[in-house]
């Protein structure tokens, strides 16, 4: 289902950290939604998100950097959202896409597909 406002956050800290913010809008219906990915080992109870007071949702997580995660949002209701903000999508064994939030300092995925399309042109 897509959803439009998705998006992240991130901010590079000592050590080789970052402080990602996943956020999602307002979803109808749903009274709870975690976030599910690579860095919970897919996990899907252990990252409930945060709901403020517009309906919106958000989770901070610190994550290790030089590294790209696969992550999925789950509403208590059973349906899977995707950020579609994220910096990728990759197809899983489901056959929905995972977003995928890339920590790989000075590299930008999207520039990353963008290239490889013009070098198969």
């Amino acid at each position: 289902m897509e959803r439009e406002g998705a998006m992240i956050k991130k901010r590079k800290m000592t050590n080789n950290k970052y402080r990602v913010t996943f956020s999602m809008p307002a979803l109808e219906g749903v009274t709870q939604l975690h976030l599910v990915g690579e860095f919970n080992d897919w996990s899907e109870t252990a990252t409930p998100m945060q709901k403020a007071d517009d309906g919106s949702w958000s989770a901070k997580l610190t994550l290790e950097g030089n590294r790209e995660y696969q992550y999925r949002y789950l509403a208590d209701n059973g349906q899977w959202h995707n950020d579609w903000a994220a910096d990728a999508y990759v197809r899983n064994e489901f056959g929905a896409d995972n977003s995928v939030v890339s920590l790989i300092a000075g590299e930008s995925p999207r520039k990353k597909i963008a290239a490889r399309k013009k070098l198969l042109l």
